[in-house]
């Protein structure tokens, strides 16, 4: 298969170190996003808590990998990221497949390279000695780090299994109340996707506890962890595969595409936008932020066998627009982050394909400002 009309391979060093430079700022300013989106009664206090954890994990992987090809093209068999230029601009599915294989050999790779302090003494005694830049051991030293980073953080992988937060007990009506989240890095588009379902459990014993229901909750969700399945799917599965547990909430977080003038190919008027918006160097860029968001509106009591019924919940759709994305959720936020310059291209340009989109605006300092 011809990769070449949506990868692009970051066949250099300088390419390579600027690429992550800029995605280093993005994550960055994703976590004030975050802040600023509690703020606004966007998403709760808990939600923004657990997605913060994800942006951690997330800048963690990128930071390995920033060392992984720190030495692209300058020393041998350093090899060379891909980059999805046309649909997300972050690394492709096969990178991130990597990390997760590569970290399961990470403490053999450890055992096999010199410590940091050994590898750093060497490459003075080689620039004394040598006169020449010490390139192996620059090459073994970000190695070094990468197997590292692998081996002592939380990494956002491929699948990232869910797990459950306590939210709190209703003792009148006999449930508790849980934050179970999970995240995938969508093969197809090449984004990282968290899931958010707030969940009133009602079995005698408590979900995190049962050893019988939890592992097939963790199972159904992963095997649903798909960006083409509408949530109303996703919930309503849920919802009849365990009568003790009820979703009352089910949000989904798209953190991308990354659009960027020096990396990746767009299309329609975000092209426009940052192609005036390029000047200064790393602010040409602008990060789409999408929630799915679907809210249950009720109960109703359903048969579930010749003399059996169950609650089965009614969720809240969008009546105005049943369309596309759409379809199936109550409710959809857009949302872009980027640069100031770029948003005030945007703003002199009257571009109305923006319109209904929330715009969170970086400054000076990289003062966050949210924009309707």
């Amino acid at each position: 298969m011809d990769l070449s009309y949506t990868h692009r391979v970051l066949d250099s060093a300088r390419a390579t170190r600027r690429y992550f430079a800029k995605f280093d700022r993005i994550i960055a300013h994703l976590g004030s996003v975050t802040a600023l989106s509690i703020g606004e009664g966007l998403i709760s206090e808990a939600e923004g808590n657990i997605l913060s954890q994800y942006l951690g994990d997330l800048n963690n992987s990128f930071t390995a990998l920033s060392y992984k090809y720190l030495m692209t093209n300058r020393a041998a068999d350093s090899g060379k990221m891909s980059i999805d230029k046309t649909e997300s601009g972050f690394p492709v599915f096969s990178e991130i497949i990597q990390l997760a294989a590569d970290t399961t050999q990470a403490k053999k790779h450890l055992k096999s390279l010199p410590e940091q302090g050994r590898l750093k003494k060497d490459m003075v005694n080689h620039i004394l000695t040598e006169r020449t830049p010490p390139t192996a051991l620059q090459y073994a030293l970000a190695q070094r780090i990468y197997y590292e980073t692998l081996v002592n953080e939380n990494l956002f992988l491929s699948q990232n299994h869910p797990q459950i937060v306590w939210v709190g007990k209703d003792l009148e009506r006999r449930k508790r109340r849980y934050i179970i989240h999970w995240a995938t890095y969508d093969s197809k588009t090449n984004i990282p996707v968290v899931y958010l379902m707030v969940v009133d459990d009602t079995a005698s014993r408590a979900l995190p506890n049962d050893e019988r229901r939890w592992p097939r909750v963790q199972d159904a969700l992963m095997a649903q962890a798909l960006s083409e399945l509408k949530l109303l799917t996703i919930a309503k599965g849920f919802d009849e595969d365990f009568d003790g547990l009820h979703p009352k909430s089910l949000r989904r977080f798209h953190l991308g595409p990354m659009h960027s003038h020096a990396f990746t190919e767009q299309h329609g008027p975000i092209r426009d936008v940052l192609a005036s918006a390029v000047g200064e160097e790393g602010l040409d860029w602008a990060l789409a932020w999408t929630v799915e968001t679907l809210i249950s509106d009720g109960q109703q009591w359903k048969k579930v066998g010749v003399f059996k019924q169950a609650p089965r919940e009614v969720f809240k759709l969008d009546a105005f627009n049943l369309t596309g994305k759409t379809d199936g959720v109550t409710d959809v936020t857009r949302a872009l982050i980027l640069p100031h310059r770029a948003f005030q291209v945007m703003e002199e340009s009257h571009a109305t394909a923006f319109s209904g989109v929330r715009k969170y605006v970086v400054g000076q300092n990289a003062k966050i400002l949210s924009y309707t």
